[in-house]
């Protein structure tokens, strides 16, 4: 039962220190508003260009995925966020504060993931159904969705969790270099850079490799259909949360080993 309570304290504490920084809330806004935002914007392009598109590029054209594309940006807000819920107690010294209120580091780590992964999921899944009504309102004219279609309300669910899934990575690599300007930068190369320099190999290794990268597997979540080869959903889903988990295991590892 001790276990217990001392988790939930620290989740408490781990709660009070996110709502209490204005990063956070600043941070959680711009995820919301890029994610709204780009839909809208992508989503009326598309309107204007569509009668100048072929006939079969409006057939394939997935209006799903497509209003929820915002999220190619809108996790780096999330990430970074991630990123600093663990680094700023670094930077100011706090962790050391931390630990030793808190001697048993893992239940430090375990506290601060299940706090900043209820709060980013809850602004995912706003920014993702939000985006979605938005943009299917602006394609209605052409080609729009209903949430009642076959996948939509999967996708629509899985674009929450994949931002969720990508501050929960942010974190994980904070905790690894406990270096802000580090783990942003792994941060935007892995779900950003790594893809782009993956296409660059040869057919077919661009396509066997890029898939088990975190960005698309992760996009597996919230596309009901994709122009290249993918995994599926489910094995998709397994791909892309082995990322975050595997930088939080990593992470509680090298607590264990050195110094605050």
């Amino acid at each position: 039962m001790e276990p217990i309570i001392v988790l939930w304290a620290n989740v408490r504490a781990e709660w009070v220190k996110l709502r209490s920084v204005r990063s956070t809330l600043w941070a959680l806004a711009i995820t919301i508003g890029i994610t709204v935002g780009l839909s809208a914007l992508f989503c009326s392009t598309r309107v204007a260009r569509w009668d100048r598109m072929g006939r079969g590029a409006q057939l394939i054209f997935e209006p799903i995925g497509f209003s929820l594309n915002g999220m190619f940006l809108s996790q780096l807000a999330i990430g970074v966020l991630g990123v600093l819920v663990m680094t700023s107690e670094y930077g100011t010294g706090q962790i050391r504060a931390t630990f030793a209120a808190t001697p048993t580091r893992g239940t430090v780590l375990l506290a601060k993931m299940k706090v900043f992964f209820l709060a980013s999921l809850v602004v995912g899944e706003i920014s993702s159904f939000a985006a979605f009504f938005l943009g299917q309102a602006i394609l209605s004219s052409k080609s729009s969705a209903s949430i009642t279609d076959p996948g939509a309300l999967r996708a629509v669910l899985g674009g929450g969790l994949y931002l969720a899934g990508i501050g929960v990575f942010g974190l994980g690599l904070g905790v690894i270099l406990r270096r802000t300007a580090g783990a942003i930068a792994v941060l935007v190369a892995s779900v950003m850079i790594l893809p782009q320099l993956v296409e660059l190999l040869p057919s077919p290794w661009n396509d066997d490799i890029s898939k088990y990268l975190p960005s698309p597997a992760g996009q597996t979540l919230f596309h009901i259909t994709s122009a290249r080869p993918s995994l599926s959903t489910g094995v998709g889903l397994l791909v892309f949360l082995a990322y975050p988990l595997g930088a939080c295991l990593l992470g509680w590892a090298l607590l264990r080993t050195r110094d605050a």
